[in-house]
C-alpha cells in the first residue's frame, strides 16, 4: 500500500491553525510488521502568549490498515471492531522537552470483506503551557490502538481484542513534527510540514507509556514500554516544570514522590507472595459510557513455576507456566473501593449509582511465557468471578432506596476460552507482552504489570429496594447488558521477600507496592 506524505495545514480563518498530517507508519500485527498510515487533526491557536493555556480542539486520529489487516481480522470471524488508540506527543521549545499522550475512542464499525480498514478515534488532550517565548512543535511518536472483535451475532471473537503497536516508518526518523504553534511576539510563524528537528537538536525521548501491546520479535526496534504505571526514567531530558508543561501528564525527569494510594499489605509473606495496585475503565455499552474502576489493591500467591516443551521437531517452543491465585483487598475485604456510575434511565432520566466490585470466589492467574532467546512472549489470564453490588441510587437527584442487598443476581460473565477448566461465571481479562534479554518490558507482564483488556455481561439485578418497593427491573434496564469492555491497568508488582531487588524498588518501605498506576481509557 503506498504510505501518504504529510499534508500541509489548511488555510483557515485568522486565529486559528489547522492540523491535517498523514504519516507512515508501521503496525507489528499477529503476521508480522504492516504499513499504515497514522492521520492527525486538530486546531490550535494561530499564535499563544507566554503562560497562556494552549489547548487542542478538534482532535482526531484516524489509522488506515491494509488489507492483510483485514484478511486476519476476519479469519477471526471479525464483523465488528471497536478501537481505543494512544498516540505519543512530543513537544518541544529549545532545549525544553515533555510529552503527552493523546487518547482517543470510537463507536463500533463493520470490518469490511477486503481492506483496507479505516478507524477514526476522538478523546480530549492535555493542554501546554509555556512561560518562555519562542516557538512550539509537536511531533508524533509510538502509536497504540485496541481492537475489540465482535462477530455478526454480537459475541466476542477468540481471542476478544487485538492490541497492535506501530512506530513512525524508518524513513520518518522515528518521529515527525506535525504542528508548530508560535509563543509570544518575537516567535516565527511556522506551521505543520516542516520537517523533523535534526537528531542533535534534541535529547532522547525517554520511554512513552501507553502502548497496550509490544512489537513481535520482527520488529525489535520499535518503541514501547510497560503501560500506565506512573514510573519516571532517571535518565531522561529536562524536567517540564522547568518551563514547559504537559498538563495532566506524568513526565519524565527526576522521580517524583509516590503519588497517594490505599493500603495494600501482605500479611504473613511467602517468598512467592505478590502485590500490586489495578485500576482502569469499564464500559457500559447500552449507555454509551464508561465508569472509573477506582485504584485497587490485589494481593496475589504465586505458584511453583512450570517448564513446558512444544512445538515441532523443526522448530521445538519452550513455554514458562506461572499460576497464581489473588484477591481484592479494600480494608480487608475483597472488594473495590466504591465508585460512581451516571446512567440514562429509558433513555432520559439521569441515574447516579454508588457501586462496588465483590470478589465472589478465587482469582486465578496464568501466564503463557514463549521462552525465545532473545524474545520472551507472554499471554496472561486474569480469571474472577464479581458480583456488582449497588450502595445507592438517585433519579434526577431523588435518592431511591435500594436497600442493604442490591446487587447482580449472579457474577460478570466473559466468553471463556477454556470452560472446561474454568467452570462457572467469572470475568477475563487478557495481557500480552513481550520482554528482550537485558532490555525493557514492553506490554503486559504478571510481574511488571501492564494493560488488561476485556469483555464482560453485566447480569440482571436483584434484591433491589425497600419497603415494598422493588428497584430491581430499574437498575436491570439501565445497566445490565453484554458486550461491556474493560481496560484495566496494572502496576508493578512487589515482592516483600525477593532477595535480589532491583535497582529501582519494587517495594515501599513498609512493603506496600512501589508503582501507583493510572487508568487508561
Amino acid at each position: 500500500m503506498a504510505l501518504a506524505p504529510l499534508l500541509p495545514a489548511a488555510a483557515v480563518a485568522v486565529g486559528t491553525l489547522k492540523v491535517d498530517a498523514a504519516l507512515p507508519y508501521v503496525c507489528t500485527l499477529p503476521s508480522g510488521p504492516q504499513p499504515a498510515t497514522v492521520r492527525i487533526t486538530a486546531a490550535f491557536p494561530e499564535r499563544a502568549e507566554a503562560g497562556e493555556e494552549i489547548r487542542p480542539a478538534d482532535v482526531t486520529t484516524t489509522v488506515e490498515f491494509p488489507g492483510a489487516a483485514v484478511a486476519e481480522l476476519t479469519a477471526l470471524k471479525a464483523a465488528t471492531v471497536r478501537a481505543e488508540s494512544r498516540l505519543a506527543v512530543g513537544v518541544a521549545q529549545g532545549e525544553q522537552r515533555a510529552e503527552a499522550t493523546w487518547s482517543g475512542t470510537a463507536q463500533p464499525v463493520a470490518v469490511p470483506a477486503e481492506g483496507p480498514l479505516t478507524l477514526t478515534t476522538t478523546g480530549d488532550v492535555s493542554s501546554l503551557t509555556t512561560g518562555t517565548e519562542g516557538e512550539l512543535s509537536l511531533t508524533a511518536g509510538a502509536f497504540g490502538v485496541d481492537l475489540a472483535l465482535s462477530t455478526a451475532e454480537g459475541a466476542a471473537t477468540v481471542p476478544a481484542s487485538l492490541s497492535v503497536a506501530c512506530a513512525p516508518a524508518p524513513d520518518a526518523e522515528g518521529r515527525t513534527v506535525f504542528a508548530r504553534v508560535p509563543v509570544g511576539a518575537g516567535a516565527p510563524t511556522g506551521g505543520p510540514g516542516t520537517a523533523a528537528p535534526s537528531p542533535d537538536a534534541s535529547s532522547p525521548s525517554s520511554p512513552v507509556p501507553g502502548l497496550p501491546l509490544p512489537p513481535l520479535p520482527s520488529d525489535p526496534a520499535a518503541p514501547g514500554d510497560t503501560a500506565g504505571t506512573a514510573t519516571e526514567d532517571p535518565g531522561a531530558g529536562p524536567r517540564a516544570d522547568e518551563g514547559l508543561k504537559a498538563a495532566d501528564e506524568d513526565t519524565p525527569g527526576a522521580p517524583a514522590p509516590r503519588p497517594a494510594a490505599p493500603p495494600c499489605v501482605t500479611k504473613d509473606p511467602t517468598p512467592m507472595s505478590l502485590s500490586a495496585y489495578i485500576t482502569g475503565y469499564s464500559n457500559v455499552r447500552k449507555q454509551d459510557g464508561a465508569s472509573l474502576i477506582p485504584l485497587t489493591c490485589v494481593l496475589m500467591e504465586q505458584g511453583d513455576p512450570e517448564i513446558v516443551f512444544g512445538g515441532t521437531e523443526e522448530e521445538p517452543e519452550t513455554h514458562l507456566i506461572n499460576k497464581a491465585v489473588g484477591r481484592l483487598s479494600t480494608q480487608g475485604r475483597q472488594e473495590t473501593p466504591p465508585f460512581k456510575g451516571t446512567f440514562l434511565t429509558f433513555g432520559f432520566a439521569p441515574t447516579t449509582a454508588t457501586l462496588v466490585l465483590e470478589q465472589a470466589g478465587p482469582m486465578a492467574l496464568y501466564s503463557d511465557t514463549l521462552l525465545s532467546y532473545p524474545y520472551n512472549i507472554s499471554e496472561t489470564y486474569v480469571r474472577v468471578p464479581l458480583v456488582l453490588r449497588v450502595l445507592d441510587a438517585r433519579v434526577n437527584g431523588t435518592k431511591l432506596d435500594v436497600g442493604p442487598s442490591c446487587r447482580t443476581e449472579k457474577p460478570l460473565s466473559s466468553t471463556e476460552p477454556d470452560p472446561a477448566t474454568y467452570p462457572g461465571d467469572h470475568m477475563v481479562l487478557v495481557g500480552k507482552g513481550l520482554s528482550t534479554f537485558g532490555g525493557d518490558a514492553k506490554g503486559y507482564l504478571l510481574t511488571g504489570g501492564g494493560p488488561l483488556v476485556g469483555k464482560v455481561t453485566i447480569p440482571a439485578f436483584k434484591g433491589c429496594g425497600a419497603k415494598g418497593e422493588n428497584l430491581d427491573r430499574l437498575l436491570t434496564a439501565s445497566i445490565s447488558g453484554s458486550d461491556n469492555y474493560v481496560r484495566q491497568i496494572q502496576g508493578q508488582t512487589c515482592n516483600i521477600l525477593n532477595p535480589f531487588p532491583p535497582i529501582n524498588p519494587e517495594c515501599t518501605d513498609d512493603g506496600q507496592p512501589y508503582q501507583v498506576p493510572r487508568a487508561e481509557r
